[in-house]
């Protein structure tokens, strides 16, 4: 199961978190920083994924950002692996060629988006063209 998925950039500012446990905001930030850390500070040879804790990370940078995410130790690390790819595309496939910018000024597009993918910490939909329906019947809605 799916515990969180974060998306960060290179300075450790998070610009996405969705979090699929009650933790409470104090410990989430902690929490964060500290899985943050563990990630940014890793080279490029490293392995994607980290045992920490109670649970893994697995992780993959795009260019300046990258996608975290937190799983329980039953979870399939490569799945995750390419659920973030799958994120990734699906977010280019949308916003054409996404950047950090668009993740910013979007939020509620890609939370969105992820909600299609994930459903209470488990991979439901994979399939782009179905996760992206909703979002392209939205637009056309807010166009009229």
């Amino acid at each position: 199961m799916i515990k969180f998925f974060l998306m960060v950039n290179k300075q450790g500012q998070t610009r996405l978190s969705r979090y699929y446990e009650h933790i409470e905001i104090n410990k989430r930030t902690m929490l964060e920083a500290e899985v943050i850390k563990n990630c940014l500070s890793r080279s490029k040879d490293q392995c994607s994924f980290i045992e920490y804790k109670d649970f893994k990370l697995v992780y993959r940078q795009y260019a300046a950002l990258f996608v975290i995410v937190g799983i329980n130790e039953t979870e399939n690390e490569m799945a995750v692996y390419e659920l973030i790819h799958n994120f990734v595309e699906v977010l280019d496939k949308y916003f054409s060629r996404v950047s950090e910018l668009d993740i910013m000024f979007n939020l509620d597009r890609v939370h969105i988006i992820l909600d299609e993918m994930v459903l209470n910490g488990c991979i439901v939909e994979t399939n782009r063209n179905r996760i992206l329906a909703p979002l392209f019947v939205l637009d056309k809605v807010t166009e009229s």
